[in-house]
């Protein structure tokens, strides 16, 4: 009988690509692929490990999932991903229900693993993360048809003092950009018209292998490739935000007009402690920039709340950082003191309730600013890449450039007839605290 394996994808985009790529692996090993975990023989559930919260639905998961082995037909259960990278032995000790694990740098060796675990053999399989995959490996793309996230770097250099990125997926490595074109040009020829780069330092791209920032050469190559209407670009860290790339972004019409670019905190205090790059005023004098060349660029940030020694001074001057630079797009999120880490060790941890009230605080200043920047786009002409029809109306939904898959909001469409997947000419008519609303322009 054919294996029927089930992949579960825990954490962000770059294990959505991981995910991907064992997929295709296990497809190509002649075992079939199965949406529902009831009718799994095989269930592959790749972990995030990054915060607390990220660690337990990880574990919970993974309990989750061995249950099926008493009530469904469930015969091997492997764990991959970030959190066996760094807990692998821990993991094969306190939960025997596993029968296998491959860490961040071997997935690729995926079908190796699960011989393996059927043959009743308990693999581990967790060496040095420094594995980079190319165009050569094949890939069951898992997101709509018209989009696609690609994978231009992995692992992360530059030591911020709360993150264990480097402890699990290792030191920054760029992808050739012959390979991320090749890649490209495949999921083009499958029909996706939207490609996210993505990776843990984008703005990094390029500068172990050709010795210099060549993410704008790899933004216009990208933009190249025939059926390809938009770019976008992920996670720029702000210490290698230049010129040219702002340049490329502003004058590249495929080049969606979307700068995520996590900063983390607004004071210099904190951001030393961080050990992240520049303070308070470059990021003021990046972001003016910006949006000075880059008409009607869409902001998106992420910020950490209850950092160790952040006081109440702090936070109330981070709520004003936020209310003048007035983000389009906001993340928050609550400091979590990750084992291993330099910040761990910092003196003044916050409690909890304090991070959690910081973090509810924040995001309802967002809530207001989202609502006035959205008001300003009433009247704007913006294409719109439909992605649902919603049955009622002559109700679509889709996204603007301005919006990432997933993560922003949304341009609910009236109109007939309109195709998935097709981007269309919309006039926004009406705004929401995180979505637009308008026509078809005929």
């Amino acid at each position: 009988m054919t294996e029927r394996v089930k992949v579960v994808t825990l954490g962000c985009e770059k294990n959505l690509v991981d995910s991907e790529i064992m997929s295709g692996l296990i497809h190509g090993r002649g075992y079939e692929l199965v949406s529902e975990k009831e009718d799994a023989t095989v269930i592959i559930i790749n972990t995030c490990g990054f915060i607390d919260a990220a660690k337990e639905e990880s574990v919970n998961t993974i309990l989750d999932m061995a249950e099926l082995k008493q009530t469904a037909n469930l015969k091997a259960l492997i764990v991959s991903g970030c959190l066996t990278q760094r807990y692998k032995e821990e993991l094969m000790k306190e939960m025997p229900e596993i029968d296998g694990i491959v860490g961040t740098g071997d997935f690729h060796k995926i079908n190796e693993i699960v011989d393996e675990a059927l043959a009743g053999k308990k693999p581990i399989l967790v060496g040095n993360p420094i594995f980079n995959y190319d165009q050569a490996l094949p890939r069951r793309v898992t997101t709509p048809r018209y989009t696609a996230y690609v994978k231009i770097a992995e692992g992360c250099d530059n030591a911020c003092t709360f993150c264990s990125i480097p402890i699990m997926r290792g030191k920054f490595r760029s992808r050739s950009m012959e390979s991320i074109i090749a890649e490209v040009e495949q999921l083009a020829a499958q029909g996706v018209r939207e490609i996210s780069l993505i990776a843990q330092d984008s703005t990094n791209y390029g500068t172990d292998l050709y010795d210099g920032f060549m993410l704008p050469a790899l933004l216009n190559k990208v933009s190249e490739v025939e059926g390809i209407e938009w770019v976008r670009l992920h996670y720029a860290y702000p210490g290698f935000f230049t010129d040219e790339l702002i340049d490329t972004i502003a004058s590249n019409p495929k080049v969606c007009k979307y700068v995520d670019m996590p900063l983390q905190h607004s004071e210099d205090s904190i951001l030393k402690r961080m050990r992240r790059p520049g303070r308070q005023q470059d990021a003021r004098a990046l972001i003016e920039k910006i949006r000075a060349r880059i008409p009607n660029v869409s902001l998106r940030t992420s910020l950490i709340v209850g950092f160790p020694g952040e006081t109440e001074e702090d936070f109330e001057n981070l709520k004003q950082f936020i209310r003048d630079v007035e983000f389009d797009r906001l993340g928050v999120f609550s400091y979590s003191q990750e084992q291993d880490t330099p910040a761990s060790r910092l003196p003044n941890q916050v409690p909890d309730d304090v991070k959690e009230y910081r973090a509810n605080t924040l995001m309802e200043i967002q809530r207001e600013i989202s609502n006035l920047r959205n008001g300003h786009r009433i009247g704007e002409t913006v294409d719109v890449l439909i992605e649902k029809y919603d049955g009622r109306n002559d109700i679509y939904v889709g996204r603007s450039q301005y919006d990432a898959p997933e993560i922003d909001g949304e341009v609910f469409v009236k109109g007939s007839e309109l195709k998935i997947g097709e981007v269309t000419k919309v006039r926004i008519t009406h705004s929401f605290e995180f979505d637009l609303s308008g026509e078809v322009v005929a």
